[in-house]
């Protein structure tokens, strides 16, 4: 592709492409690349490191290791005292593989689906009641199905 950008004046691409015997488009650029999502500048929003080990600070403090992060936002905004939003606690908790489940949870139960074989005649029964309708409204006919 080198060869290609070098080219001298009077000799045109396809004239390349044809001698080097390789597509024609393959010596332009590709039109995708152009449309590629670049990733976004930061705004500036985000806590600063001092406010960021702040919020960490009052988080695994004492007073408030045992509460959800709701429960320390709204104690410190009764005080008077706004460190960070509700979704912020969260974020910077979920960063530090602090915020899980707390609740104890009991795992998946994977039962044997029960299978019934029968070795001889009347061994096993099965039944089923289904409610067939009638020309009048509001009226049914049980039909009892016994095997």
């Amino acid at each position: 592709m080198s060869a290609l950008q070098s080219l001298p004046k009077g000799v045109s691409k396809v004239a390349a492409c044809r001698a080097l015997a390789i597509p024609r488009h393959w010596c332009y650029p590709d039109p995708r690349r152009r449309y590629q999502r670049k990733p976004e500048p930061a705004l500036g929003r985000g806590l600063s490191p001092a406010e960021d080990q702040a919020l960490l600070d009052h988080l695994h403090s004492e007073r408030f290791q045992d509460a959800a992060p709701r429960q320390v936002y709204a104690t410190l905004l009764s005080e008077g005292e706004v460190v960070a939003s509700v979704a912020t606690m969260y974020r910077r908790l979920r960063v530090r593989k602090e915020c899980r489940e707390r609740r104890n949870q009991r795992p998946a139960q994977h039962h044997v689906k029960p299978q019934l074989e029968a070795t001889a005649p009347n061994q096993i029964v099965t039944w089923d009641i289904t409610k067939l309708p009638t020309l009048t409204r509001g009226l049914y006919l049980n039909l009892y199905v016994i095997l």
